[in-house]
């Protein structure tokens, strides 16, 4: 069983850390996935397109950008996991949000991909020897280790589980 080890990890991905610190690996994976899409599934389908401030993702962008960041993510564990001595590039979410075309989407589309991304993410991270899961490597000019970066991805997804929350289902909004 992995925990987090902070030092390990860019101080900008603290913040997603401390969303999961209290769990091991594999319960932070199953956590946030359950968490996220129990209130996924409860909002009704005319809301997906909402956005909270023009200029801001609509919920169905936010879905897409939870799944892209999970994917490009998992792929940097795997590539560390493995030995890759190159260092990783990193991503401009805002462009990714930009292309991706979520918003001509289904509700059901969007659920559908992150719940297929979640179970392949929890299969590598499975997978994983605990070797494997405190090998370290650069992303986006950053050391990181693989534990780290499940870690992340969970803390990642429940800290926009949190803004939408906030920003997208407050009563109001509704």
């Amino acid at each position: 069983m992995a925990y987090i080890d902070f030092d390990r990890v860019p101080p900008f991905y603290h913040k997603y850390l401390q969303q999961v610190a209290q769990y091991s690996l594999e319960a932070a994976l199953q956590h946030y996935a359950i968490e996220l899409s129990s209130l996924l599934e409860a909002i009704p389908e005319s809301r997906w397109n909402y956005r909270y401030a023009p200029g801001k993702w609509s919920i169905k962008e936010v879905v897409q950008h939870i799944t892209d960041t999970e994917r490009i993510f998992a792929y940097r564990a795997l590539c560390f996991a493995r030995g890759e001595k190159q260092s990783l590039p990193g991503f401009d979410e805002n462009e990714y949000a930009q292309n991706a075309s979520a918003d001509y989407r289904s509700k059901q589309s969007l659920l559908d991909e992150f719940a297929a991304v979640h179970r392949s993410t929890r299969f590598l991270f499975d997978s994983f020897t605990q070797q494997q899961l405190e090998t370290s490597g650069v992303a986006n000019g950053n050391l990181v280790y693989v534990a780290g970066i499940g870690f992340t991805i969970a803390g990642h997804a429940l800290h926009h589980l949190q803004i939408l929350k906030e920003r997208y289902l407050q009563p109001e909004t509704v």
